[in-house]
């Protein structure tokens, strides 16, 4: 099934990425500007294999992508990707709409 534009596997891929405070602090970050893992690591209070990690679930929610530069990986917002986050809660958005306006023309008609 698909829910506004993006696959039902897609959508958990990157909601359960979302549902992490540090994974969006770790988007925001090489959003705004590409990083290497290990200038994220020490921005934590974590070890460098646990920001791998979480570099890694948000690869494979498809929000950052990693490019090498030397011996380093530079991880980099991917922006394809948040338009698709924002087009699936556009759609949500549109059905609560939708369905609050279903009920003042109910409430209305009483």
């Amino acid at each position: 099934m698909v829910v506004g534009f993006v696959a039902e596997a897609d959508a958990d891929r990157v909601f359960h990425a979302l549902a992490d405070a540090t994974r969006r602090d770790i988007l925001t970050k090489v959003i705004r500007s590409g990083q290497s893992v290990s200038e994220l690591a020490r921005q934590y209070p974590i070890s460098f294999a646990a920001v791998q990690k979480h570099v890694a679930v948000l690869e494979r929610a498809a929000l950052v992508s990693k490019t090498r530069r030397g011996r380093e990986q530079i991880v980099h917002g991917e922006v394809t990707a948040l338009r698709r986050v924002a087009l699936l809660l556009d759609a949500y958005e549109a059905i609560w709409r939708h369905r609050a306006g279903r009920i003042a023309e109910i409430v209305n008609d009483d």
